[in-house]
């Protein structure tokens, strides 16, 4: 059954936030419910509006994204809407330290509406039951495919266990991740191989490929889906963290299995 998402807007940018709220309103599954220009005021919109998704800025006036995020942690909100986060800064300490708080998803300014909206729809579809239907015939266009891309789905997947995706990690993984889908995965195959290959495309170091792949894996045992992780690895991972060549490696199987 298809929802329509009732959107909150945070942003201390008004233009900004019009043109949002605009354009979300014009979209046939999502609809514009609240617009906050700073922290305290998302607070209260939070309370009194049933939002699906909150799009929220990190820098603000009165309390910033980031104090927003540690008060909804004390709010009994019902349902908690899907996070995403808009924010001019990509450093991994800051998304690490959202992500701990339970951003959904990280989008960097500037960016692209449509986009922003395929996102929203790819993250926040599984909505809390409260929320308004619309018609099957609006939604057609805008259906998921029933078969994803390899790509889409490793993506997917990634946000699933928890890795920020401005994470230099996350972007290793996904293109070790396809080349093992492609290739087949062979032991030794990464060190001899994919790292050197993602070494050479990103201008980076092996070691550094390497480190970066083993950070957002211990990121995402340490703060992300650890249960969705441990299913995914199974008996082969114990109770440690698991290496990187299991994660590519049971990455690779699960995108090849649905792709058949």
């Amino acid at each position: 059954m298809f929802k329509m998402m009732r959107i909150l807007v945070v942003d201390n940018n008004v233009e900004l936030c019009s043109i949002l709220a605009e354009f979300f309103d014009s979209q046939p599954d999502m609809e514009t419910v609240g617009v906050a220009y700073d922290g305290e005021e998302a607070l209260v919109k939070l309370t009194e509006l049933q939002s699906d998704v909150m799009i929220l800025d990190i820098t603000m006036p009165h309390l910033d994204g980031i104090g927003v995020l540690e008060r909804m942690e004390t709010m009994d909100l019902n349902p908690r809407p899907r996070i995403i986060v808009l924010t001019a800064f990509s450093r991994d300490e800051l998304l690490s330290r959202l992500t701990e708080l339970g951003v959904d998803y990280f989008v960097v300014k500037p960016f692209n509406l449509t986009l922003l909206a395929d996102r929203i729809r790819e993250f926040a579809q599984e909505a809390p039951d409260t929320v308004r239907e619309t018609s099957h015939q609006d939604l057609a266009k805008y259906q998921r495919p029933v078969r994803e891309s390899p790509e889409k789905r490793i993506v997917r997947i990634l946000h699933e266990m928890g890795i920020p995706p401005h994470f230099k990690g996350f972007t290793y993984l996904r293109d070790a991740v396809l080349m093992c889908q492609t290739r087949g995965y062979v032991g030794g195959a990464l060190t001899k191989e994919i790292y050197p290959a993602l070494a050479s495309k990103y201008n980076a170091t092996i070691g550094g490929v390497e480190a970066a792949i083993r950070n957002a894996v211990v990121v995402a045992w340490e703060n992300g889906n650890t249960e969705y992780i441990s299913e995914l690895c199974g008996s082969h991972r114990g109770d440690r963290v698991p290496t990187n060549s299991l994660i590519i490696a049971k990455l690779a199987e699960e995108i090849t299995v649905a792709a058949m």
